[in-house]
């Protein structure tokens, strides 16, 4: 979970996932979103790999990424669970419109 959430600290890596959410792209189409370097944008790549949130394929000379949403839900789950959110049931609508 450390990982995952060193990975989502960082805006970049953030907006990547965000970009990845339509489907695969390219390292190269994904970098023209960003004002950064290549080798900075291959460390923000590392790190996501390294997160698991994240899979690299070659294709030819290039490298597509592909979202791990599962991963990404897992980690939020876990962390929800840690504070003990998300083991009830969400209480009814009618509930919620009178505690207010």
């Amino acid at each position: 979970m450390n990982r995952v959430f060193k990975a989502l600290s960082d805006p970049t890596r953030r907006r990547v996932l965000q970009l990845l959410q339509s489907g695969p792209m390219s390292a190269g189409d994904l970098g023209k979103h960003f004002d950064v370097s290549k080798p900075t944008m291959s460390a923000h790549f590392a790190v996501l790999r390294e997160a698991d949130l994240v899979h690299a394929e070659k294709a030819g000379k290039s490298v597509i990424y592909h979202l791990k949403l599962s991963v990404l839900e897992e980690a939020l789950l876990g962390f929800a669970q840690s504070f003990g959110l998300g083991t009830e049931a969400p209480a009814p609508v009618a509930e919620w419109e009178t505690a207010r």
